[in-house]
């Protein structure tokens, strides 16, 4: 019998364990922090438990479109807010109750990590909790005095917030995002520094929950590693919000005075504000475990070099998730793990497709990719034909209310097979598998066009804007959308 010892609990270790075992390996999994890793009980789970409660209180503001109206009158906006526009939500209608919904979203994460352990124990996963090191190429000890040699070592130890020198987080005004659901109250002026995804999120979450919210971009628009027309839809919908959006600002320290934040950037202007958001990236923990010791290589990030197999440079040892580097997704790491052990114990397995993964945003409205980019179609890296439908001409989208979004598909030329999309729309997250299936499976535009959709669906905009693809109905699909 194969012994697989892994350290770390996150997906990308718990989902290789089970792998494992259903393989008929003895597999025990060494995790400090808690089974589910930071992506359940810090990262992923805390934030769209949140964010699941921003989108309803984004979903009352827009109510008026719908015929419905309230009595109460828009939240004055704080002393310390120099944007502009009303808080979205009427007091009278619904009221944030930090201490409420903080003790929702860390119950709910802790249960999914009890659920993924006693899953685990279930499949005679031995669970170690403990911090581990390796201390020869599969050889693993912990803190805890155990030792455990095993046939296949797995790493997959994640990654935490990057900490700058000068923004130190206190936990109290400055924060990383694993710090907000500390908070006992909403921030009255939440300064979000970093416009990237985790950035984007936060600010327009907290920006439904009531909160006055700067973000700092050090870029020329936000969300600047993603398709560009979606980044833009995004940054128009948040200063029409209300947020101020600082472009082509970088911060050089964020600083406590008295009971709020100052942030200075680079150009010496300041900015002030009830509490401050670090999210200015991610390092993998790779450190101090023992890695560079037996002879695992590192990057110039400090991430594990792997291949497509999960393999690293020393035999026996494999890695997966986020300490890799690969892509930051749960869905990555879980698959790097599951490649990883189908790999050790002899099974026939697929090396990692980058080019099937899909993502997801979860701003408001979202945003969801898979597939080729409009940046490789612009950069000549790949020649793609290009389609884009605005949400707004979708008959569904007319009822709920909705203005901003669209559906964007890369086709190859000739043959018309589907290289990748975007979506922007609410549930992008849902509505972006069918467009994933297709890349995936190689189907093409006129399979998508000739898939029954339901009517009246958002989801009919993907088999609308296939037929757009094919040129002798371009004017037709527009016609059908009206």
């Amino acid at each position: 019998m194969s012994r697989i010892v892994i350290l770390g609990g996150g997906p990308g270790g718990y989902e290789a364990a089970l792998v494992a075992a259903s393989l008929g390996a003895a597999v025990t999994l060494v995790d400090s922090d808690g089974v589910g890793g930071a992506c359940v009980l810090t990262d992923c789970v805390p934030s769209k438990t949140l964010i699941a409660t921003s989108e309803t209180m984004t979903s009352v503001a827009g109510a008026p479109a719908l015929g419905l109206s309230s009595k109460g009158a828009p939240t004055p906006r704080p002393a310390s807010w120099e944007g502009e526009g009303p808080h979205l939500t009427p007091p009278e209608v619904l009221t944030f109750e930090a201490k409420r919904v903080n003790s929702r979203v860390i119950e709910l994460a802790q249960a999914q990590s009890r659920d993924i352990e006693t899953r685990l124990k279930r499949e005679k996963v031995e669970v170690v909790h403990a911090k581990g090191r390796l201390v020869g190429p599969t050889a693993v000890e912990t803190d805890a005095g155990d030792s455990f040699v095993g046939d296949v070592v797995l790493i997959a130890t994640g990654a935490a917030p990057r900490v700058l020198s000068t923004a130190e987080p206190d936990g109290e005004r400055i924060l990383t995002w694993q710090q907000l659901y500390e908070l006992p109250e909403i921030p009255e002026h939440l300064i979000v520094v970093g416009s990237g995804v985790t950035g984007a999120e936060f600010a327009s979450a907290y920006r439904a929950l009531g909160a006055a919210v700067t973000l700092v971009s050090s870029r020329e628009r936000v969300l600047p590693g993603e398709d560009p027309d979606a980044a833009m839809v995004i940054e128009d919908v948040f200063r029409r919000r209300g947020i101020e959006v600082l472009n082509r600002s970088r911060a050089a320290s964020v600083r406590r005075i008295g009971d709020g934040v100052l942030v200075e950037l680079t150009d010496g202007r300041t900015v002030t504000g009830s509490h401050a958001l670090m999210a200015v990236g991610s390092v993998p923990r790779t450190k101090p475990i023992g890695l560079t010791d037996v002879g695992v290589r590192l990057g110039s990030g400090g991430h594990v070099v792997v291949d497509r197999m999960s393999r690293t440079s020393v035999p026996g040892v494999y890695a997966a998730g986020d300490c890799t580097g690969v892509l930051p997704l749960a869905s990555v790491a879980a698959m790097q793990g599951r490649i990883a052990m189908r790999h050790a114990l002899g099974e026939a397995v697929t090396p990692l497709r980058l080019g099937t993964v899909s993502s997801n945003i979860f701003t408001d409205p979202e945003i969801a990719t898979v597939g080729v980019t409009q940046r490789m179609k612009d950069s000549g890296t790949i020649a793609a034909e290009v389609v884009t439908l605005p949400l707004a001409r979708n008959p569904r989208a007319k009822m709920l209310g909705i203005t901003d979004g669209f559906v964007k598909l890369f086709c190859r030329p000739g043959s018309g097979s589907v290289l990748g999309g975007v979506v922007v729309a609410p549930r992008a997250s849902e509505l972006i598998l069918s467009i994933s299936l297709a890349v995936s499976n190689g189907l093409t535009a006129e399979q998508l066009t000739n898939t029954f959709s339901i009517y009246p669906s958002l989801s009919g905009s993907i088999t609308e804007v296939a037929r757009m693809m094919r040129s002798e109905d371009l004017f037709a699909a527009f016609d059908d959308t009206l």
